[in-house]
């Protein structure tokens, strides 16, 4: 779905997880289930603090054109947990090339501070179905709104469109979790794992990465 060649995609993400509803019902719900399970002030004013977070990442994410927005706030024994994962269509300007240098600096930069993560990280990753793609993480302030900032583990893959040399789909996931960041990170890579390119009768079409997933 990069826009000129109206590439076909799929990415498979875990159950709990649901396209993202701008009305905010869903979220609404699952921040009442959350409230109702403390009584500690300082408790039910994170949770409000998350889940506002949550409603501003949904709504920026449709208006930066998100092909694909999915999220999660799940209560578990251990406490909430929110993420969201989005694909982008992607298009180099003329006469450039997506290296990975190119790429940090586009990829991965708080949009709060206008800088780089310090934790950021620029690698490849293997995606069976595509190849070897370029990935930054990192723990980025995002922008939401004029007084809304959030820190948020980032993870940004670049997957190039199969039969050009300018188009990739940028599959995104994020979570406020910070603490988790280890099991938030496995996550996501087993989540873009499942990536791949399809055509118009659901064949999976060989992707534009370096080499084989597989290798």
């Amino acid at each position: 779905m990069a826009d000129e060649h109206s590439t076909a995609f799929l990415l498979d993400v875990p159950e709990a997880w649901d396209e993202v509803d701008l009305s905010g019902e869903g979220l609404a719900k699952a921040r009442g289930k959350a409230l109702a399970t403390t009584d500690d002030p300082r408790e039910k004013a994170r949770i409000n603090d998350m889940f506002r977070q949550g409603r501003e990442v949904s709504r920026a994410a449709r208006r930066h054109g998100a092909l694909l927005a999915s999220g999660t706030a799940t209560l578990y024994d251990e406490g909430l947990f929110m993420a969201y994962g989005m694909v982008f269509a992607v298009t180099t300007p003329a006469g450039s090339e997506l290296t990975l240098p190119v790429l940090s600096g586009q990829l991965g930069v708080s949009s709060a501070t206008g800088t780089a993560p310090k934790d950021r990280g620029i690698t490849s990753a293997k995606v069976p179905q595509v190849g070897t793609v370029a990935r930054v993480t990192g723990t980025e302030v995002t922008q939401l709104t004029g007084d809304i900032s959030v820190e948020l583990l980032t993870m940004h893959t670049m997957m190039p469109v199969p039969g050009t040399t300018e188009d990739f789909l940028v599959v995104t996931l994020a979570s406020p979790n910070l603490p988790l960041k280890s099991e938030v990170y496995d996550l996501f890579d087993a989540i873009t794992s499942t990536f791949r390119f399809v055509s118009d009768d659901g064949v999976t079409v060989a992707g534009g990465g370096t080499g084989n997933g597989d290798a």
